[in-house]
């Protein structure tokens, strides 16, 4: 089969003479499902702007979504135990072009990423997504039960991704050709554990601002909380001063690229000095710190140590630090590790964030349930069948520090003993500047790397396609368009992003609006 191009895939209207066909292909699908393990709950056709309802899912999912293109969509219950299954989706477009795509969870799971689904449809491939065995984004299922933690922990992409290509087969007569895998955060995670661990299942990984440092992830929120004390401490620096904080950082770092516009492109090429914010006595005590404060700051942002005094987890980036203060610095522990410790490490309902120390992290890394980490440097099976991994992570993230990403890419290239240039056959990473966690930020941040994050003004600037053209016609992204919008969904400005280890520097002749006076080096 002649696989179309991409960018005839967001031309829904394109098989409107097939509609009584695929309708009835869909009505009749349930009959033609038998896949062990498998409770299908509902198969359903879905025209175009139809409201996709999640009324069965908690509170903590997305309420529902617009169907971007016609589709069949496939509810079910996947078992992995006699203790544990998965909620997951399929949704099977109309405007198929022989790909298929499995999606990824974000935070600690428990719901579908419907937005990813319907990103994916609207392109044209058969997609599948699961909530990773639990509902809603909480620890608490994982209490005395480890096959949910299983699920959450490798197993749930797997399953879902196997069965999500058997139901493209059954659907198309055509099946699929090309494989594919999309995610972000918790998803990133997935991603790379699936080409550590499961190097078979996709032609290309797209995995973004992955946690895959989960545990020292997860300990690292204490270490934060630690750092920055209790909201009653005198010294406690509460989220104005803190966007007054970064403000002072991206005055002193944004011109070591060549160009001011409020962007750090690499943060680790700066070390700001935060003792210029310390009061002088007669400057106004809301837009600086005190020598305590300064020292707060300065813990907070270095990297987490663990007992035996190797690095757990880098320092958070500079510029993410205003965001992070609503998640990280806010006088409690950040709540997703505060569950982690007390549903998975201690298994103590009575256990409470006071009791955490230093040696709760080392416990928490050795136990590491599952092999959670999806740290594993050796991706040669993954190489060597041919596949592609993309990755990307932005420079302002204030939840996951875009260094580990770093650390990982070169772990890769110790274990194997690859340079760069022999990584990008197989492995690229880019920097994204100015963007926040898997997106937003005052960068550009609009890389098309899902729903909400494309726009049709530059259908070039799209990941998915990216990916196929690597995989299907063997080219490579030589760096990472990416666009800043304005309220109104226009384009700003574009930037290209450089495939990492190059970061950018403003060379001219141009302004930084232009993506042309920016060299990568």
């Amino acid at each position: 089969m002649k696989v179309a191009s991409l960018l005839s895939l967001a031309l829904p209207g394109a098989a409107l003479s097939a509609t009584d066909s695929f309708q009835a292909r869909c009505n009749d699908f349930q009959n033609k499902i038998d896949i062990a393990n498998v409770t299908v709950r509902s198969v359903a056709y879905v025209a175009a702007g139809q409201n996709i309802s999640q009324a069965e899912v908690a509170s903590t999912c997305k309420a529902s979504v617009q169907a971007s293109v016609d589709l069949c969509r496939v509810t079910m219950n996947i078992s992995t135990s006699d203790r544990s299954h998965l909620w997951a989706e399929a949704w099977l477009p109309r405007n198929y072009t022989g790909r298929f795509v499995s999606t990824g969870n974000g935070g600690l799971a428990g719901c579908v990423q419907e937005t990813d689904l319907n990103f994916a449809a609207n392109f044209g491939f058969a997609t599948v997504g699961t909530n990773a065995g639990h509902d809603g984004d909480t620890a608490k299922y994982f209490l005395n039960n480890s096959e949910v933690l299983a699920d959450f922990a490798y197993r749930s992409v797997h399953e879902g991704t196997v069965v999500g290509k058997q139901l493209t087969q059954l659907f198309y007569d055509e099946g699929y050709n090309y494989s594919y895998y999309l995610g972000c955060s918790t998803g990133g995670r997935q991603g790379y554990q699936q080409v550590q661990r499961f190097p078979d299942d996709y032609d290309g990984v797209i995995a973004g601002s992955a946690a895959m440092n989960f545990i020292n992830l997860i300990s690292w929120g204490a270490f934060l909380w630690k750092a920055t004390g209790l909201a009653d401490d005198p010294d406690f620096i509460p989220s104005d001063l803190w966007s007054v904080i970064h403000q002072e950082i991206v005055r002193q770092c944004d011109p070591v690229d060549g160009a001011l516009d409020g962007i750090i492109e690499d943060p680790d090429f700066c070390a700001p000095v935060i003792e210029r914010l310390i009061c002088d006595g007669t400057t106004n005590s809301t837009s600086c710190i005190t020598g305590a404060q300064a020292a707060k700051v300065n813990r907070a942002l270095s990297d987490f140590y663990g007992p035996d005094g190797t690095v757990y987890y880098p320092r958070l980036n500079y510029g993410g630090e205003a965001d992070a203060a609503y998640l990280y610095f806010t006088g409690s522990m950040y709540s997703r590790t505060e569950e982690w410790y007390k549903y998975v490490v201690y298994n103590d309902t009575n256990w409470n964030s006071s009791q955490w120390t230093l040696e709760s992290a080392k416990l928490a890394l050795e136990q590491n349930p599952f092999n959670i980490q999806a740290f594993d440097p050796n991706i040669t099976a993954f190489r060597d069948r041919g596949g592609k991994l993309l990755s990307y992570h932005g420079t302002q993230d204030p939840i996951i520090s875009s260094t580990d990403s770093k650390l990982y890419y070169r772990r890769v290239a110790n274990a194997l003993n690859a340079a760069p240039s022999e990584l990008d056959e197989f492995y690229r990473f880019f920097q994204i500047s100015g963007m926040g966690h898997c997106g937003d930020g005052t960068g550009a941040s609009y890389i098309g790397q899902g729903y909400g994050t494309y726009t049709s003004k530059a259908p070039q600037v799209n990941l998915l396609r990216t990916m196929v053209d690597w995989v299907e016609n063997g080219k490579a992204p030589e760096y990472m368009p990416g666009n800043k919008l304005d309220a109104n969904g226009s384009i700003e400005y574009m930037r290209k992003h450089c495939r990492y280890p190059k970061h950018n520097v403003h060379t001219g002749p141009g302004n930084y609006t232009d993506p042309n006076s920016w060299t990568c080096v």
